[in-house]
């Protein structure tokens, strides 16, 4: 199973953010660390079962099951049914018992896969926080009770990542939604430097909060937002 397919670890103890793992066997359990078993992914997260998951390769694809654990897999925001097959697909995310443990697919092994960006992705999950509202038709967001409104650029990003919640956006999407005015380049897509668009994601995240807006960036690729966004 060599270079077939690779898994980074955005949030899960003990590993460090960003840590890519390649799967290279036949089969790859994902669980708990216990005296008793040592998955090939071992989390120390009490919420993660010993036997959480499983991804084998059949037929040239990855799919996972999950094993019966206690609280949970999802896949891209959608619950899981336990020891029933779901073939993965590139950019997809994993979240194991509500996010607690939160994984990146790709089929791009790690040696030809650029770095995974986790721009902000660690926060306390034992310490809930008031949750984020969205009022689109105002273009306000409500972050702890108070009201912030929302720039033409900061609208049209926010909106678009939120519709494709937990799936990555890639760059081009972004251009096109956020950057409409532009002209065109050769392959029909806006002119819009790399610089700007890093620049637009850093006064979001500075302006309402690095915690408040969950995006992690694939680089050269797109983003993804974990989305908790209440809409109105």
């Amino acid at each position: 199973m060599e270079n077939f397919a690779c898994l980074y670890i955005i949030r899960g103890e003990p590993y460090k953010a960003g840590t890519i793992v390649n799967l290279d066997e036949d089969e790859t359990a994902i669980g708990r660390l216990s005296n008793q078993l040592t998955p090939d992914i071992a989390f120390t997260n009490p919420f993660i079962s010993r036997q959480h998951i499983v991804i084998r390769k059949e037929h040239d694809k990855a799919v996972l099951y999950d094993k019966g654990s206690r609280h949970g897999t999802e896949i891209n925001g959608e619950r899981v049914k336990p020891h029933r097959p779901y073939p993965l697909n590139n950019f997809d995310i994993i979240k194991l018992a509500n996010g607690m443990s939160v994984l990146h697919f790709s089929y791009m092994f790690a040696d030809q896969t650029l770095e995974l960006e986790p721009l902000s992705i660690t926060r306390q999950l034992e310490i809930p926080g008031l949750p984020l509202t969205v009022h689109w038709e105002k273009r306000e967001c409500v972050v702890e009770g108070q009201r912030i409104p929302m720039s033409e650029k900061e609208y049209l990003l926010i909106r678009l990542l939120h519709e494709n919640a937990n799936r990555l956006v890639p760059l081009e999407d972004i251009k096109s939604a956020v950057w409409p005015e532009r002209l065109t380049g050769e392959e029909g897509i806006p002119d819009v430097t790399l610089d700007e668009l890093n620049a637009l994601i850093y006064r979001v995240r500075k302006k309402y909060g690095k915690d408040t807006f969950l995006i992690s960036a694939v680089r050269g690729s797109g983003y993804v937002l974990e989305s908790e966004i209440v809409s109105s």
